[in-house]
């Protein structure tokens, strides 16, 4: 991924509060972007807040502006966070950004849907991606989710928390596999998938192969801005 991640400037990443091991791939691993990352973790922004899927979270909000501030002060010339779910906060961290600000994969929806037609939407968990997650995005409210089963791999190493507990890349993978086939089943007329969890792209390329689509995580999306083929709220050029 890092060929592609050289082409863009600098980015800085907002993190939620984690203590899991991120891989390769992962937008919590510098050398996902050539070692040109910067990160500022926000203390208060833990999974579980994330995930209650507040619109209005004010507290939360301010930590995720001072990571911002600190990113741009550090030189990064773009902003990004490490979870799709913070699309709630597009607008209020957007404004009075001065380098492009983008807050979560779910933007793509609509470019994807305009270059391939109908997309499907991965989420690491089941029921994680709401409707109202999907028109923050700028997407249709109807737009297919899929998620990785509940007891999985993958999702069971994320939700221990702990630096010390390995993912299992093969496992991690067929977890994303399948749930990308079981969205597919239901939704057969799908010709692009997105991934919301930035936790996902370590295994992105698995599940093109076995999909046979195009698959689309949160580095895609930084290109296609950086490129000029969308607006950081999603809204295309």
């Amino acid at each position: 991924m890092t060929h592609r991640a050289g082409l863009l400037p600098r980015v800085g990443v907002i993190l939620l509060d984690t203590a899991f091991v991120r891989p390769p791939g992962d937008i919590g691993n510098a050398e996902t972007f050539g070692g040109r990352a910067l990160f500022e973790r926000v203390p208060t922004a833990t999974v579980g807040r994330v995930l209650a899927g507040a619109a209005e979270d004010d507290d939360l909000l301010a930590g995720f502006r001072v990571a911002r501030n600190r990113l741009v002060a550090r030189g990064a010339g773009m902003v990004t966070t490490s979870c799709g779910l913070l699309v709630f906060h597009q607008r209020p961290l957007q404004q009075d950004c001065p380098v492009p600000f983008t807050a979560s994969a779910l933007m793509q929806i609509e470019l994807r849907r305009r270059q391939h037609g109908p997309v499907g939407v991965i989420a690491l968990a089941q029921g994680s991606v709401t409707p109202s997650h999907l028109v923050a995005a700028g997407a249709d409210p109807a737009t297919p989710i899929g998620a990785l089963a509940e007891e999985c791999h993958l999702i069971s190493v994320l939700r221990a928390n702990r630096p010390d507990l390995p993912i299992d890349a093969a496992r991690a993978t067929a977890d994303l596999v399948e749930a990308g086939r079981d969205l597919l089943a239901r939704y057969p007329g799908l010709r692009a998938l997105v991934l919301e969890c930035t936790n996902l792209p370590p295994y992105q390329d698995g599940l093109k192969v076995a999909s046979g689509l195009p698959v689309y995580g949160f580095l895609d999306w930084l290109t296609a801005i950086h490129a000029g083929l969308a607006e950081t709220d999603g809204t295309l050029t």
